[in-house]
């Protein structure tokens, strides 16, 4: 249940109060279906609750794992604008985030998150089981994305949970795949289905609603590995409105180990109201997107790096990753092969791109490595800011490498570079460029006591 689940309110109990309810005729068959179509909008909460036990590996051999406690909860409130996709394989939305609060606990250590108002509107784009935000407005970091993809994206829910033809009461089907790996994060189903049913027909307020049962236990593999997830829940189908109003799944997030033993078990409450929007927000209307570039781009999906405790910034595109983070560097990866440490220093130690160049050829030298060109050192921004930047083409045995330098100088401190690439690989050689013009001290360096 998407790691897991999302957290319950109390709001639209009183869907439960029999005295409201009034039955439909059991032979009167329903369509539930809700139109999708481009400007469809609507506003959405979601809240969740999570609780259990997580199995995490010990450091010694063969000891067993040490059981950990795991809470959390987290609500988001925000409006939905169905856009136009460029393919119609994908599935796109724009959205305007109001509230956003997530809390998690694993064992001691406190987690929280949120998003900067700046970057609170947001367009959500899904193609098959891959979904990705980026926002027009500015970069988001790794942790404001991780809160809103973890959240359900509705054109596949909806779809995915009512059924195909007009039902009556008593009727059930599967949810599709989609919904499926929707309420559950799962990237691979191996077993299981969740049923939906028709439970029949209430009223409230004058609208007419359809009560819909959800059930079912699916196992399979997310980003927490293998695991079994058991559903019940409940959900309302606006006959008026033509909108899925209410979705509650209360499930069980079993995770298994490689023999499919349980190693760890989170319970979690997942709630969420849906209601029609009669005016569009004017933060999602047709002249306030008219001037934004609405298609994921090289500078629109850059993520932002901002480590306040140790003083750096710096933009990078989204197929480098953050890897260790220790005492005054940061190293980044690429899957197809290239690295990137960057070191901070307090002013007096930042070095002279001339001498820096000089003490990058004697470690390579001293590692045997064949020079075979060299860019010298060349300032690509003057003061008070001053960037020189200087690279090398070198072979290590028989593997051939780009390797670039760069030295950032401030009034606080500076930055060196350093990244080693696959020597065809031109286009990784200009996302590290990319990088290198981002980067920024935040702070006044101290030199070590």
């Amino acid at each position: 249940m998407r790691t897991v689940f999302r957290s319950c309110r109390v709001a639209l109990t009183v869907l439960f109060v029999a005295a409201l309810a009034s039955r439909a005729s059991a032979q009167d068959a329903v369509t539930l279906a809700e139109p999708f179509k481009p400007g469809h909008t609507t506003k959405v909460e979601v809240q969740v609750k999570l609780t259990g036990k997580l199995a995490l590996p010990s450091t010694e051999k063969g000891k067993a794992p040490q059981l950990v406690p795991v809470s959390g909860t987290s609500k988001l409130v925000y409006e939905e604008r169905l856009l136009k996709p460029e393919d119609t394989e994908l599935l796109k939305t724009v959205r305007a985030y109001r509230d956003v609060s997530f809390e998690r606990t694993v064992g001691e250590a406190k987690q929280d998150a949120g998003l900067r108002p700046s970057v609170r509107r947001m367009v959500i784009i899904k193609a098959g089981a891959k979904k990705a935000p980026f926002s027009p407005d500015g970069p988001l970091t790794w942790g404001e994305i991780d809160v809103v993809r973890t959240d359900v994206f509705n054109p596949a829910l909806v779809p995915g949970l009512l059924p195909p033809d007009p039902v009556k009461p008593g009727q059930s089907w599967k949810a599709t795949a989609a919904a499926v790996s929707e309420l559950t994060d799962m990237e691979k189903i191996e077993e299981g289905t969740i049923a939906v049913e028709l439970v029949g027909f209430t009223k409230l307020n004058n609208r007419r609603l359809a009560r819909l049962k959800i059930s079912g236990t699916v196992r399979g593999v997310n980003e927490d590995g293998p695991n079994r997830q058991k559903l019940e829940g409940t959900a309302y189908f606006d006959l008026d409105s033509n909108l899925l109003t209410y979705l509650s799944v209360r499930g069980t997030h079993e995770l298994l180990d490689g023999k499919a033993q349980t190693v760890g078990v989170i319970e979690g409450q997942f709630t969420m109201t849906r209601t029609p929007v009669a005016q569009m927000p004017s933060d999602l209307s047709d002249p306030s997107l008219r001037d934004l570039e609405l298609k994921p781009n090289a500078e629109n999906t850059l993520l932002l790096y901002d480590n306040t405790d140790l003083g750096v910034r710096f933009l990078y595109p989204r197929g480098w990753r953050i890897g260790a983070v220790q005492g005054k560097q940061v190293t980044l990866d690429h899957a197809r092969g290239g690295g990137i440490l960057i070191t901070l220093e307090p002013p007096a130690k930042v070095p002279a791109p001339d001498d820096y160049l000089k003490e990058v050829t004697g470690f390579l030298t001293k590692e045997k490595a064949q020079i075979t060109a060299t860019e010298k050192p060349e300032q690509i921004r003057a003061e008070p800011v001053q960037l020189d930047r200087f690279s090398l083409d070198a072979t290590f045995g028989t593997e051939k490498v780009r390797l670039e330098y760069a030295v950032l100088k401030q009034t606080d401190g500076g930055v060196t570079v350093a990244a080693r690439l696959p020597a065809a690989d031109t286009d990784i050689r200009s996302e590290v460029t990319r990088i290198v013009r981002s980067l920024s001290v935040t702070k006044k360096i101290e030199e070590k006591k």
